[in-house]
């Protein structure tokens, strides 16, 4: 009976008090030991860690900063404009043509080509015969020109005949062109203008 009902000078509250004391620290210290336990050890710092460098690649791959600068692009051969005109339509005696390429770009966006001399030809036939290809004795260092080239800025470059055949490899003592119609024609890249046609006096 003492121990459901406590005996004493003291009234029976206080040693009920003194009994939850005794028993309800153990208890709360039970508590907070598990609460570490399995609520806080559920994740570790190694796997908080390993989540982190996880998720960070990941982030870097396919979300790229707001500041970083993509590049410029290449060209969309259907967004440019390529023309080929001559500076006469008959040439005396010892004048040179001199051809003028015109590269335009039509799109919204300025955008980077190669116009150089791999990607670019300049062929002069007088009926089915060759004459001379700008590429015959092209350069090394002239096989590519990549520009920049920004909307209602064309680039213009031009290419001078000096009235002389040429041939793969840029044989030396090539002999003059003679007296006749000549059609001198452009490609650049999958680009081919309208030919110009001219006449040599």
């Amino acid at each position: 009976m003492g121990v459901l009902r406590p005996a004493g000078p003291l009234p029976a509250r206080v040693y009920w008090f003194r009994r939850l004391v005794v028993v309800g620290i153990p208890l709360v210290l039970v508590a907070v030991v598990v609460w570490v336990l399995v609520g806080r050890g559920g994740s570790s710092p190694d796997d908080g860690a390993g989540a982190g460098q996880d998720a960070a690649p990941a982030t870097d791959a396919t979300e790229p900063a707001e500041d970083e600068d993509p590049g410029t692009r290449a060209c969309d051969p259907q967004t440019l404009g390529l023309t080929l005109t001559a500076d006469g339509t008959s040439y005396a005696a010892g004048a040179l043509p001199n051809l003028t390429v015109t590269l335009s770009n039509e799109g919204e966006e300025p955008c980077l080509i190669d116009v150089g001399e791999a990607q670019r030809e300049l062929v002069v036939t007088s009926g089915a015969d060759r004459i001379w290809s700008s590429r015959d004795c092209a350069a090394p260092e002239t096989q590519v020109r990549e520009i920049l080239i920004s909307p209602g800025t064309p680039d213009a470059t031009q290419v001078q005949w000096p009235r002389v055949r040429s041939a793969e490899g840029c044989p030396a003592d090539q002999p003059a062109a003679q007296p006749g119609t000549y059609s001198a024609a452009l490609t650049l890249g999958p680009l081919a203008p309208a030919p110009v046609v001219f006449v040599l006096e």
